[in-house]
């Protein structure tokens, strides 16, 4: 199982997927769709039912229940790679039996133990990580192996008891559309599982509540030979605004619960220049409060201006799905019990980001996240422990088991 969890992981993992937000198509991009259409046949070819792959590039298909009235669990993770980092030309590079020691990459480039101890809780294990020039795909390609791999062993293996068992890979998780052609309905799980999380244990049902905020900077140009009393520069405003900013309120300087601004990317000319910024907070009235106070900030900066204006467009990506979750514990309890069989420890922590499951739990669909096994996603330091996908692969196998019950 090990073997045939790898060589999946490394075949996808080398078809660029990476998502465009600039992209107003879906998906954003044609890489998504090479991997869909190659999932869509290894699919057919181990005997999945139901396979169906939509035209906004959802792919899903179904393993035929063994018992009879008992839940329909589901399994979900994402094609796409994150924009933050080339996906393209991935080259990923096998450790087997690390022992601890700094890992070359590209140029001067390295994989550290002293920047990353994380490494040093898998000496023994096998590593995948990137030749240091592009993002791996752990995120989420370990999902999709691990998920295929799981209900692979269910379809050969007919003795095994379980409810039916369905499974979607979507696009565009990383640019916040990943969920919004999901079609519950006929999904028709009682509950699913993400399968987009980091080291082996993590069991999330926490995440930030999201939202984008855009703000725009208005100028005038002009020729600056004759730009006195006329230029105004939309660049400079937009400078000057974001250095209004609080220093401390940032990704940089929060974990845990701590919420933040995050300026993702600034544009402009001297006409014209737009910041984005994402707004993060677990909780939901200090997220409120988040979005007022930034667009407060950009009223009382329009009244310092004596030329030019900034505009302010806030649009929510997100809820946190706590409070949706936590009505179903039974959810929680099974995942738990799961990773228990399986001799992993849960860790239960929260999200600090997004999956798929937040908007899915706010659609009727529970959608807690489950581990993959990755470490430091969206960037040229991702790596991950083939175990630990092996691990999450028992896990969902465990989690069908247990998911036998009906629960009110």
């Amino acid at each position: 199982m090990q073997q045939a969890l790898l060589n999946r992981f490394l075949r996808y993992v080398q078809i660029n997927t990476q998502s465009n937000s600039h992209s107003l198509q879906s998906p954003s991009s044609d890489g998504q769709w090479q991997l869909a259409k190659l999932l869509q046949q290894e699919l057919i070819e181990l005997g999945f039912s139901d396979i169906r792959l939509t035209d906004n590039c959802c792919l899903y298909a179904r393993v035929p229940a063994t018992l009879k009235d008992v839940p329909t669990i589901g399994f979900i993770a994402h094609l796409d790679t994150a924009p933050d980092f080339s996906g393209a030309n991935v080259k990923p590079q096998l450790v087997e039996n690390y022992q601890g020691q700094i890992l070359p990459l590209a140029g001067d480039e390295v994989l550290s133990p002293e920047q990353f101890p994380e490494l040093l809780y898998y000496i023994g294990k096998t590593l995948v990580t990137t030749d240091g020039t592009t993002l791996l795909g752990a995120d989420d390609k370990a999902g999709i192996a691990a998920i295929i791999t799981a209900l692979h062993h269910l379809i050969a293996h007919p003795d095994i008891p379980h409810g039916e068992v369905v499974l979607c890979f979507t696009p565009d998780e990383e640019i916040g559309r990943g969920a919004q052609h999901f079609d519950v309905d006929y999904f028709n799980a009682d509950w699913a599982y993400t399968i987009d999380g980091g080291a082996v244990g993590e069991l999330q049902y926490e995440n930030f509540n999201a939202a984008t905020a855009v703000i725009s900077a208005k100028g005038n140009a002009c020729h600056p030979g004759s730009a006195f009393g006329v230029l105004v520069n939309a660049m400079t405003m937009a400078c000057r605004f974001h250095a209004k900013m609080p220093l401390n309120d940032t990704p940089e300087h929060s974990e845990g619960y701590d919420g933040f601004f995050h300026l993702a990317s600034m544009q402009g000319s001297t006409e014209r220049a737009e910041l984005v910024y994402i707004i993060r907070d677990f909780d939901a009235d200090q997220f409120n409060q988040r979005k007022a106070w930034l667009t407060e900030l950009v009223h009382r900066y329009n009244d310092e201006l004596t030329a030019g204006s900034l505009t302010i467009e806030i649009k929510d990506s997100y809820l946190n799905m706590k409070q949706t979750i936590e009505l179903l514990p039974h959810v929680i309890d099974i995942a738990t019990k799961a990773m228990e069989m399986a001799d992993v420890h849960p860790d239960i922590k929260p999200i600090r980001g997004g999956t798929d499951g937040a908007q899915l739990s706010y659609r009727g669909l529970p959608c807690p996240n489950l581990f993959a096994g990755g470490h430091n996603f969206h960037g040229k330091h991702e790596f991950v422990c083939v175990e630990s996908m092996l691990k999450a692969t028992e896990v969902i196998i465990n989690i069908a088991k247990l998911a036998t019950q009906r629960y009110n």
